[in-house]
């Protein structure tokens, strides 16, 4: 019999969150306006989805561009982290469909819910404000970009979080997001089931070409995951 699963950690925007994209919307602007560039929203997520935002814009910048300018990246980031505190202060923030529920459910089997982010903590912080979703109620943890010293895909956010809750096995551990690199970060770090979700920046076949164990197209999906894997903390 498998263990029982300990942890899930999920993505923020696209997966928790409907943000209406207002993040990337932000960043593709910053792009354009600093650069004198025309990229769409469609190449900007291609390219940037779930990454820290710095590290987002310069992906952008070379694999559509193919431009390599630190200093550039950096004068658009720089006007994405101002226009992006405006927006937030003006645009509508909602939980993403059934999330609340999904925590609710999680909460009475024992499980801890954690969210990650390529968001830098300001912005996730903002973010939980807007959503009046605290820390230690809602949610058990929050990890961003700027609490490790590498960022997606790479596996240090959910290590972090694994270390904070004393979780040494990532098998007890599920990672779901709604882009290709929140895939690739579950698998870096070892965790049980890597799951997609359609709801944010990848399609479906975008999403199975990172070979999750999983695609799905709402959060309570997972709960009839859990059940069947046999690796929830309850008997049901």
């Amino acid at each position: 019999m498998k263990e029982a699963i300990k942890m899930v950690v999920f993505d923020m925007a696209g997966t928790t969150v409907n943000e209406n994209n207002i993040v990337y919307k932000t960043l593709r602007n910053a792009i354009n306006t600093v650069g004198g560039y025309e990229l769409t929203l469609t190449e900007v997520l291609a390219h940037a989805a779930g990454k820290e935002k710095l590290q987002a814009i310069k992906t952008v910048l070379k694999n559509s561009l193919d431009v390599d300018d630190d200093e550039l990246a950096q004068r658009m980031f720089t006007l994405f982290l101002k226009d992006l505190e405006h927006a937030y202060e003006v645009e509508e923030i909602y939980p993403n469909a059934n999330a609340e529920e999904l925590f609710a459910i999680l909460k009475e089997r024992g499980i801890l819910r954690v969210l990650n982010t390529g968001y830098d903590r300001k912005t996730a912080e903002s973010l939980l404000e807007k959503l009046n979703w605290k820390v230690g109620k809602d949610v058990d943890a929050l990890i961003t970009a700027s609490d490790v010293p590498r960022n997606r895909p790479y596996p240090d956010m959910i290590h972090l979080a694994m270390q904070k809750f004393e979780i040494t096995d990532p098998g007890f551990v599920v990672k779901i997001g709604d882009s290709i690199i929140d895939i690739q970060e579950g698998q870096q770090a070892g965790c049980a089931l890597s799951i997609g979700i359609t709801t944010g920046a990848h399609d479906a076949a975008q999403l199975r070409s990172a070979n999750p164990d999983y695609v799905i197209d709402d959060l309570l999906e997972i709960v009839e995951i859990l059940e069947k894997k046999n690796i929830s903390n309850t008997v049901v």
